[in-house]
């Protein structure tokens, strides 16, 4: 990777043709596809630009901007789906009044600055009502990520995006990672972190704190192991 060059997640070569093919001309010959990854020539692009280019993205590709950088998020595969269903049904069981959303684009980090489109996001019914593609961050009660069997998934779900979405304020962030059959409910945030972040193996009951406020029992999960 050059200096002026900065990478994301892998992607097909015919998915990358197609997002040149739609991207913004002056964005087109900064974008180039190395190792199967998507990559970002002559610095990063600043969040206009990005927004830019992910509203003309195909959809089979997700991009995200996460510290300064765009990355490409890993397609859901069943067991992924299957687990969001799950916690779908949880969340309908405790908590009626609320809806948990899919792929929800919210303005993450300090000041706004990110991108990120959560696997699922606690709001009240009808919070996204006539937002954009990207909605502000207030008012989400939890935000949910739930790993991807892909290479980045270690840098973007535990260690950026914990970041990401205490700088938000969002209250919870539950990440339910596949490779080590465990969640984390990540809670408190305070200048740019999560002050708990208690680690519950499959199986076991998790505390979803105030104001998701109700136990998750996980033992479902076990159904889902890789």
């Amino acid at each position: 990777m050059t200096p002026d060059t900065e990478e994301g997640p892998q992607m097909s070569v015919e998915d990358f043709e197609e997002l040149v093919r739609r991207a913004p001309r002056e964005l087109r010959n900064r974008l180039e596809f190395l190792g199967g990854k998507l990559c970002v020539r002559h610095g990063p692009l600043d969040v206009d630009e990005f927004e830019e280019l992910a509203a003309v993205a195909p959809e089979t590709v997700r991009l995200e901007y996460i510290n300064g950088k765009v990355e490409v998020k890993a397609m859901p595969d069943g067991n992924h789906r299957s687990i969001f269903m799950w916690l779908l049904r949880q969340c309908m069981q405790h908590r009626p009044d609320l809806d948990l959303v899919p792929e929800a684009g919210v303005k993450a980090e300090a000041y706004r600055k990110g991108r990120a489109r959560t696997d699922g996001t606690l709001v009240p019914v009808d919070h996204f009502k006539g937002d954009g593609e990207w909605s502000p961050t207030n008012g989400i009660l939890m935000a949910v990520e739930i790993t991807s069997h892909d290479r980045d998934t270690d840098q973007r779900d535990r260690v950026d995006k914990p970041v990401g979405y205490a700088e938000a304020d969002i209250p919870v962030y539950l990440l339910i990672d596949r490779d080590t059959n465990t969640v984390t409910v990540f809670s408190e945030p305070k200048d740019g972190r999560y002050l708990q972040a208690p680690t519950y193996p499959w199986g076991s009951r998790a505390e979803l704190p105030d104001p998701v406020g109700f136990t998750l029992d996980t033992e479902g999960l076990k159904d889902y192991s890789d």
